[in-house]
């Protein structure tokens, strides 16, 4: 996500709450920032907070653009809350997501998601059997990605659906487009999901706070474009692109077909026939 960075990554701090003092040195080591030990010391309008929930991006209540009256705290979580709601009840093979990729009970594809951001629909798509590689670039999701798997495989020691999950998810920290012309052969996937940064719309007002900050301090796909064209090259079976609804298509590109949702809908551009 974001080429864009609106709030540079490396101005982030990170709190570490009583206790997490030395996972929070750890994290904050690995993505070159410092460590704070009190909320008063941090003077900007983001930083990084670990504690029991493990690691996340926090806006201070009342800063930046588009004020908040209270905290705002963004974290990446596959075990409880919409990622188990949607594991469970989202509708299965027969939901838009899995459709647009081809996904079926006969075709587990290999999946690269090229713009990962918290990792939402690459988790639905291992939950129904695919394989998916994430990759982020921004240093700070990046961790958020990290911390939300290493705390799915902790809960998976304990659930053996969650195992299987776990186990096809693998984490990239690599810029989409190095990835993309330097990927390795056993790892060419047989779709590419694109879901470039867009304003949510008619979405609850914590998802429109979620995405504030994510504009804030991540910024916008600006070489989208660029993105799908090198995708096309690189796929084996399809390209998917998630847009809003009534958005053009990714660089003026026609795709072959779509899957419509309520507020968003998938582009799928095939290039080969998905094996049944």
């Amino acid at each position: 996500m974001g080429c864009m960075t609106l709030f540079p990554e490396n101005k982030l701090t990170l709190f570490a709450q009583p206790g997490y003092e030395r996972i929070a040195a750890g994290t904050a080591h690995a993505l070159g920032i410092s460590v704070i030990l009190k909320l008063e010391q941090i003077a900007t309008d983001y930083y990084l907070d670990y504690g029991d929930g493990g690691l996340s991006l926090v806006k201070q209540p009342g800063s930046g653009g588009g004020k908040t009256a209270s905290r705002v705290a963004i974290s990446c979580d596959f075990v409880t809350g919409a990622s188990r709601h949607r594991r469970l009840y989202g509708g299965g093979i027969r939901q838009a997501l899995a459709r647009a990729v081809g996904l079926s009970g006969n075709f587990k594809p290999l999946v690269a998601d090229l713009t990962a951001g918290l990792g939402r629909d690459s988790f639905v798509l291992a939950s129904l059997g695919a394989r998916v590689i994430l990759i982020e670039r921004n240093s700070a999701v990046s961790a958020l990605l990290a911390d939300g798997l290493d705390r799915l495989r902790q809960r998976a020691t304990l659930d053996a659906v969650l195992a299987d999950i776990s186990g096809r998810l693998t984490l990239c920290k690599a810029d989409a487009k190095d990835w993309l012309s330097d990927f390795d052969e056993q790892d060419r996937p047989d779709a590419i999901y694109l879901d470039p940064m867009f304003p949510e719309r008619g979405k609850s007002a914590n998802v429109k706070k979620e995405m504030a900050i994510f504009h804030d301090v991540v910024g916008d796909d600006a070489d989208a474009d660029a993105l799908l064209e090198a995708a096309l090259e690189v796929a084996h079976y399809r390209v998917v692109v998630k847009r809003p609804r009534r958005a053009p298509p990714l660089a003026d590109r026609t795709p072959g077909f779509s899957i419509d949702g309520k507020t968003t809908r998938f582009d799928i551009y095939p290039l080969k026939k998905i094996p049944r």
